[in-house]
């Protein structure tokens, strides 16, 4: 099957908040080409001998997406333009132009494997997609299994790692952990391997929720103390009581700011009295309507940490 493929031409400052945009209207398989060089910060955090020659970074950038041809695609990109061309009270947009062309479904969906290499979070943990190997690593560095398939999680992004950070900075042994919107199941996974005594991870979507148990067994995880879900903690009454009520002594979501700011209205209830929630994905802009969501909601501010235009609210129950 050939899928049609849309590239939209914009610049480097933009394409955060184009993809973050794009994801939250359901597009998946989100391909960015830019000239932007990696800080050296990057080139050590990342198992690639050879860097490619880019050519001087002019500031722009392609954002490609792509869309099943039983879709109705004059109606998607119309969506996709409007919401675009409203990001720019934000941010410089560029030409903010779509071109179409096709490719084949092989294409997009595996290629991107040959450009995901072993990298590192930090000097303790090396995060590696299942096709790779890794030599000398260094003792008690942990080494994370990773197979995202189409859900977001592969760890390189700056909410997945601040999200990894404060689970490193906060967790304790005893702690049941609850991880909603878990993606790929990295924050579980880590959370686990970290010693953590029991997990719950929860998505509304049932491939992420497969690709989590999967990437669960390729890293050996006692399968007995954690469990993966697929279901909706905000609106399904009947699926909270399922996840657990009053059990958790962490929660982390790395979602959206939009999903968060309900979630904290109704995330207490699956809470101990004291425990913490880790939640990421809030674009800078949105920090304010977050913050204000929480403490309405009775969390208390613990920490609040940034990396680029992304921000990562800790709190306490």
């Amino acid at each position: 099957m050939r899928w049609n493929k849309y590239t939209l031409s914009t610049t480097t400052q933009a394409v955060d908040l184009i993809s973050y945009t794009l994801g939250e209207m359901g597009i998946e398989g989100i391909e960015i080409q830019d000239k932007v060089p990696l800080s050296e910060e990057d080139k050590k955090k990342m198992f690639i001998d050879i860097l490619p020659d880019l050519g001087p970074d002019d500031g722009k950038a392609l954002v490609s997406f792509y869309i099943d041809p039983s879709q109705d695609h004059e109606d998607t990109i119309q969506r996709v333009l409007n919401e675009i061309y409203g990001l720019r009270d934000f941010v410089d947009i560029g030409e903010a132009t779509i071109t179409k062309s096709q490719t084949a479904d092989e294409d997009w969906m595996n290629n991107w494997k040959k450009y995901w290499k072993p990298f590192k979070v930090d000097d303790a943990i090396i995060i590696k997609p299942t096709w790779e190997t890794v030599d000398d690593v260094p003792e008690g560095t942990l080494v994370v299994e990773l197979d995202p398939g189409t859900s977001f999680g592969t760890g390189m992004h700056h909410t997945t790692r601040l999200c990894i950070t404060q689970i490193k900075k906060y967790l304790q042994p005893e702690y049941k952990l609850l991880d909603v919107g878990c993606g790929s199941g990295i924050l579980t996974i880590i959370s686990m391997l970290l010693g953590c005594r029991e997990a719950t991870a929860t998505d509304i979507d049932p491939h992420a929720v497969d690709a989590a148990v999967e990437n669960a067994k390729g890293n050996h995880l006692d399968m007995s103390r954690c469990r993966f879900l697929c279901g909706d903690v905000i609106s399904d009454n009947e699926f909270c009581e399922t996840v657990d009520m009053g059990q958790y002594d962490m929660v982390v979501a790395n979602i959206l700011a939009d999903v968060i700011i309900p979630l904290s209205k109704v995330l207490r209830e699956h809470m101990k009295p004291g425990a913490l929630f880790v939640s990421s994905g809030i674009i800078d802009m949105k920090e304010e309507a977050v913050r204000q969501a929480l403490l309405e909601n009775g969390f208390e501010i613990v920490e609040v940490t940034y990396s680029g235009e992304w921000v990562s609210f800790t709190v306490r129950a």
